[in-house]
């Protein structure tokens, strides 16, 4: 039996019907400096349901190819957070 990977992320745009772009960042060490520095990866995942807003924490778990680009589904929303995101912006 083969496990999923999962990611977790903010939800950055609604890209299209029953997709939403999720931004995932993960933490690595500089090999050179030895300084923990973010790496940011965007992904476009799908929600059946259309659930999701901009500023919502999600997980997504793989699965098969949906599309050219799409091979993430969502497996639950964490938080909401939609009007944390916008203040961010607009201050």
């Amino acid at each position: 039996m083969s496990t999923h990977r999962e990611i977790r992320g903010s939800v950055i745009r609604i890209a299209g019907e029953k997709t939403a772009s999720l931004l995932v960042e993960r933490r690595v060490l500089h090999p050179r400096y030895r300084k923990t520095v973010k790496r940011f990866k965007k992904y476009l995942i799908h929600d059946e349901k259309c659930e999701l807003k901009v500023g919502d924490t999600a997980i997504a778990v793989e699965c098969r190819p949906l599309s050219k680009s799409k091979y993430f589904r969502l497996k639950t929303i964490l938080t909401t957070g939609a009007n944390v995101w916008f203040k961010v912006f607009l201050d």
